[in-house]
């Protein structure tokens, strides 16, 4: 099957590469140890790091190559951070920073009642120059959407104007959450699936990310 070029809708990057949709597949198993699943994650967030980092500004850079000089470019403009949502977001942390080894590297503090499924704030530290700076928020699931909307409010608080959200998969509700709640931020995903359960899971979805990744429960 020849590779698809990205999907862009309404905000939203859905990467059909064949490695990333792969490694989704074998993500979703339930049979995937602790270990095999965290090393899935890790792959996933730097391939789709590729796209959520294809916009950045470039800028002219001469060198001097073992042969003559050359005038070739280097990344310019805003400075990167990557903001994990805790927990599960820091599965996907390195993954990012192998492919942009010099960004920053905030964190935010969320979790879900299980009752309400509103997030509930609990810590909350990105660089203190948000404004001069780029944001890449990581969460593997884009679920009900409230968490990662809080996130976002939070960091526009705190200033960040350049905002993408990075998650592994996503249900329709979320998009369409986080979307009206933000509409500037762009969305990059894996997958999105058919829809929240009564629970508020994504279905088929893959489970809770977080205890899949630090084997707790």
């Amino acid at each position: 099957m020849p590779h698809e070029t990205p999907s862009r809708i309404d905000g939203v990057t859905l990467v059909s590469h064949p490695l990333v949709q792969h490694k989704v597949t074998r993500l979703r198993d339930r049979s995937a140890p602790t270990k095999l699943f965290k090393e899935l994650v890790d792959e996933i967030a730097m391939l789709l790091a590729y796209e959520a980092t294809a916009s950045l500004a470039l800028e002219p850079y001469p060198v001097e190559t073992p042969l003559e000089s050359h005038v070739g470019v280097t990344v310019r403009g805003k400075k990167l951070t990557v903001v994990p949502i805790l927990r599960a977001g820091l599965g996907m942390v390195e993954g990012v920073l192998r492919l942009v080894p010099g960004a920053r590297v905030g964190h935010i503090g969320l979790y879900r009642d299980h009752d309400t499924l509103e997030p509930v704030d609990y810590y909350f530290k990105v660089p203190g120059d948000a404004a001069d700076r780029a944001f890449i928020l990581l969460d593997p699931m884009l679920a009900t959407g409230g968490s990662s909307a809080a996130a976002v409010t939070s960091l526009k608080k705190a200033g960040a104007e350049q905002i993408t959200f990075m998650c592994i998969v996503a249900a329709p509700e979320g998009i369409q959450r986080l979307r009206e709640a933000h509409p500037d931020v762009h969305i990059i995903c894996a997958a999105i699936d058919r829809e929240l359960n009564s629970h508020g899971y994504i279905v088929p979805g893959l489970g809770d990310a977080g205890d899949r990744l630090f084997g707790t429960r």
